[in-house]
């Protein structure tokens, strides 16, 4: 008896402290930003800004099937018929298709423009011993904030004496040279964070410093990449400005363009003009659905690294 009596006195405050331990553990975590008690508030306000996002799209995505009459009557709701009318217009009168290709071409482009000059550059500022390297971190992160538009008027003469105007090539330098200084410091974050015993080990097999960056540093780094990748493409996808500037070839349009002029063109056609934004967009909500795990992984080790 004396031998279970001890026993129960011995378990007993043991239980009381656990049930204190959880009442004390529940308290904190209700208590805390982002606890139990904050995260109705945080799932309702990502339902409405998901709503914010989505809504004007699934309005596109209606409207682009109605007939002119139909969204007079019916602005917001479904259509009554889904009618493909709207979009065979758009495509052959607004010349969609090829304004696609041309997309693609200065996507592709810049993109490996971007990858090649960002790459060497964020390699070099990373792991080799360059003179003034935070004066040159310095100097593209000014370059990144000054607005592009002030080197208009001698970019256009350089490139009207050099031949690349109303060129598909000549707008990809310019895109490249635009984003290559947000992409270096973007893969340089990536790059610091790989460990230095790779290059020691690498120099002791015998590998030389190209052959370290190309094959070694580089291959880590993809998940960069990838990021500057889809933030760069998408960039240029949607760029107007220079665009319009330097392209005037109905050939050579890219889609923005085109479907801006599509659009001045067929002002009171709003479901033929629904269609062809709808066709814009398409594109680039698949891209960022298929990618959009690799780009918030690749943003987040990003800030981790760096």
């Amino acid at each position: 008896m004396t031998a279970s009596n001890d026993t129960q006195s011995i378990h007993l405050p043991s239980h009381s402290s656990t049930r204190r331990h959880d009442r004390r553990s529940k308290s904190e975590l209700d208590a805390r930003p982002g606890g139990l008690k904050r995260a109705p508030l945080s799932v309702i306000a990502l339902t409405v800004l998901a709503l914010f996002a989505v809504l004007p799209v699934l309005v596109l995505f209606f409207n682009a099937f109605k007939s002119d009459t139909e969204l007079a009557t019916n602005p917001l709701g479904l259509p009554s018929s889904w009618d493909l009318s709207n979009f065979e217009t758009a495509w052959t009168l607004g010349r969609l298709g090829q304004g696609l290709g041309n997309s693609a071409i200065l996507v592709v482009g810049t993109v490996i423009g971007v990858w090649i000059c960002a790459g060497m550059a964020a390699y070099a500022l990373a792991r080799l011993n360059v003179p003034f390297k935070r004066g040159i971190s310095f100097y593209l992160l000014i370059v990144i904030s000054l607005p592009a538009q002030m080197f208009l008027v001698p970019l256009f003469f350089m490139w009207t004496n050099l031949g690349l105007y109303d060129n598909l090539f000549g707008l990809i330098l310019i895109y490249t040279a635009l984003n290559t200084p947000f992409a270096t410091l973007l893969l340089e974050t990536f790059i610091v964070g790989i460990p230095r015993e790779l290059d020691e080990a690498a120099r002791l097999d015998g590998a030389n410093e190209w052959q370290i960056a190309t094959k070694v540093m580089l291959p880590l780094a993809r998940p960069g990449f990838l990021t500057a990748g889809l933030v760069v493409g998408l960039a240029v996808y949607g760029e107007l400005f220079f665009a319009v500037i330097f392209i005037s070839s109905p050939d050579n349009l890219p889609i923005s363009t085109a479907f801006l002029q599509f659009q001045q063109g067929f002002t009171r056609l709003y479901g033929v003009t629904d269609a062809a934004g709808l066709i814009m967009i398409i594109p680039v909500i698949l891209l960022f659905l298929l990618m959009q795990r690799r780009f918030i992984s690749g943003l987040a080790s990003s800030g981790v690294k760096g």
